[in-house]
């Protein structure tokens, strides 16, 4: 289905989006591809691959600063990105999005430019036990350049979190709660509404890291409520190495700039810089304007499918995926919280995730494998990984009856 049918046909059924992503269209060993690793990196419709690529051949020149044709052209696509950014998470206004190369860097650049100056001995930092990597790290980072100290939240065997122990772990002493909206190894929807009215109760700012939100659930910043949300393009059907920090604008307006150098500035001397206004005082250097361009695309692309259909689609397919692993004897499933979204982890008898995933990519089935980025979450089970399938909006029923033929060719060859 192209982009044109798209925008005439908004609830057209979403299996027949699943033409307009070319890597989908080929053959592993021998077998067509099931591609069950959304959630690492989603595949990308042509209709973005196609944006990028006009960008390179006709409009590719630097932004903001150019005067000749190329380099306005260039600027209107990059700044028109922003404003579907901001249509599409409803931000106030375009100055709260600040463009980055990723939720890693988002995070990161909150961890630095709004907790650094702030935090000092014997403050919090409150995290969960479902967190990313990247929502672990920079909170690490910027605790032991404070003396500030990092508290977690456990989860139960659900792989859901406790909310009375964060109730408790909430004090005074927290200056930020930093949460997964969706849990990337275990799929689990955290309860983030009943997280922020609980930190807000308390005057704590809450940041949201939606990675493997913004894909799969209609997201409004301001009906969460949130302070910041960090995301990433190549989860949603966009190019790699671009993303999103959504912050509230009087926080972006008291927070330092995170890096210095070219577009972050309005005027510099040896003597003292003034900075640019927002969301620029945050973007240092050249961008990757293309990759915007392509976030931009992929934002019109969602759109067009609809974030509610995407949701329901996703919704009736996890289940599907749920009940039919379970069904295979030898099965262990990881991550069973009743609100979830489109990720099952799973284990087969005692064989271990990377030999899994070898015999399912023979067969043509890619699953992910590992500890997905989630290390303190394999721990709590006692694990060393897990093989992780993960939807997106171009899979279907057959994608899981494959997952499970080739689950169950495995089970035979390792017998």
């Amino acid at each position: 289905m192209t982009q044109a049918r798209l925008e005439t046909d908004r609830h057209a059924p979403l299996a027949a989006l699943r033409e307009d992503f070319p890597a989908l269209q080929q053959d592993i060993g021998g077998n067509g591809l099931v591609y069950l690793d959304s959630a690492a990196s989603a595949q990308v419709p042509l209709s973005v691959i196609e944006k990028m690529a006009q960008y390179q051949s006709h409009d590719h020149a630097n932004v903001h600063r150019g005067v000749h044709t190329l380099s306005h052209r260039a600027t209107e696509a990059y700044e028109g990105a922003r404003d579907k950014v901001q249509a599409f998470v409803n931000a106030r206004s375009r100055a709260e999005i600040v463009l980055t190369s990723g939720t890693t860097e988002a995070i990161n650049l909150v961890a630095q430019s709004y907790c650094r100056p702030l935090l000092q001995t014997g403050d919090r930092i409150l995290i969960t036990h479902l967190e990313h990597h990247s929502n672990i790290v920079p909170w690490q980072l910027v605790c032991e350049q404070t003396g500030a100290e990092l508290v977690v939240a456990p989860i139960d065997e659900a792989g859901q979190v406790d909310m009375q122990e964060f109730t408790r772990l909430l004090d005074d002493n927290v200056r930020l709660v930093a949460a997964a909206h969706v849990s990337n190894a275990l799929g689990t929807i955290n309860p983030v509404r009943d997280i922020i009215a609980r930190s807000h109760a308390l005057d704590i700012p809450v940041l949201l890291d939606g990675a493997q939100g913004v894909p799969h659930l209609a997201i409004d910043v301001q009906e969460l409520d949130c302070d910041f949300y960090a995301f990433s393009s190549h989860k949603m059907y966009g190019p790699t190495g671009v993303g999103v920090l959504y912050a509230r604008e009087s926080l972006l307006d008291s927070m330092p700039p995170y890096q210095g150098g070219g577009d972050m500035i309005l005027e510099v001397t040896f003597s003292g810089t003034t900075y640019n206004e927002l969301p620029y005082k945050f973007e240092a250097g050249t961008p990757n304007i293309s990759g915007v361009v392509g976030l931009g695309a992929a934002v019109d692309y969602l759109q067009a499918a609809g974030m509610s259909n995407i949701a329901a689609h996703e919704a009736e397919l996890l289940d599907y995926m749920m009940a039919q692993l379970a069904n295979i004897d030898g099965i262990r499933l990881y991550g069973t919280a009743s609100n979830k979204a489109s990720v099952q982890s799973f284990m087969l008898e005692d064989v271990h995730p990377h030999d899994l995933g070898t015999i399912l990519d023979h067969q043509g089935v890619a699953v992910r494998t590992g500890h997905h980025c989630a290390m303190p979450v394999m721990q709590y089970y006692d694990i060393p990984g897990t093989a992780r399938a993960s939807l997106g909006l171009y899979n279907n029923t057959a994608d899981v009856d494959r997952l499970v033929t080739a689950i169950e060719k495995a089970k035979q060859v390792f017998a």
